[in-house]
């Protein structure tokens, strides 16, 4: 897997992308350069992603407090020892206690172990195999903790948003329509990704990631 792990390697992808979509130096001339946005691999990190999914900033560190509260380090084993209704009333959603439950399951049964060795493609299908991980999900974890440096997470609003408004297209752009502009930047869509959230919180007064 190409990985997008230092300021130098997202440098070179922002120079390469810029060579491909010229708006993408607005960007840049505007905002200042994205910061890579890290997270370290593993079960913690998962699961504070299907935490955040679909909820505001605010609402998702206070469930999340919750949750490191009761958790700690999120051992496997202690997420999987939970009931479903524990996990409820720690403010998770039915969906959301259930990919817990799930990750914590293919966490425990070493499904990721050696992960650094997969391709994006087999560390995707091995995180959708989990019961309540898609896509989103899946590929905000290749880019934060896979460090990957092509990942592309089509159905992101912000993302969305941020691509009508920098390529000036009519209305937002669907998933499919997302996939679709995504590709002329292949193999460097992680930073395109980076940039346009840049665009994103530039536009609306939100501090960087």
């Amino acid at each position: 897997m190409q990985r997008l792990e230092t300021d130098e390697d997202l440098e070179l992808a922002v120079e390469r992308l810029i060579a491909v979509e010229p708006r993408f130096l607005a960007v840049v001339g505007r905002h200042g350069m994205p910061s890579l946005r890290h997270a370290d691999p593993g079960l913690e990190s998962l699961l504070r992603i299907v935490t955040d999914q679909l909820i505001s900033l605010k609402a998702g560190e206070a469930i999340w407090a919750r949750l490191a509260s009761r958790f700690g380090s999120f051992a496997p084993g202690d997420v999987l020892a939970a009931t479903h209704e524990e996990l409820r009333s720690l403010g998770l959603s039915g969906a959301k206690a259930r990919a817990f439950q799930g990750a914590a399951g293919a966490f425990s049964e070493g499904h990721f172990e050696g992960s650094r060795n997969l391709t994006e493609a087999e560390l995707q299908s091995r995180l959708t195999d989990i019961p309540g991980i898609g896509p989103w999900t899946a590929s905000i974890y290749l880019l934060m903790s896979g460090r990957a440096a092509d990942a592309w997470p089509t159905a992101d609003l912000a993302l969305q948003v941020a691509a009508q408004e920098l390529l000036a297209l009519g209305q937002r752009p669907s998933i499919r329509q997302m996939a679709e502009l995504g590709e002329p930047w292949r193999p460097y869509r992680s930073a395109a990704a980076l940039l346009l959230w840049q665009h994103y919180r530039g536009l609306r007064g939100i501090p960087p990631a």
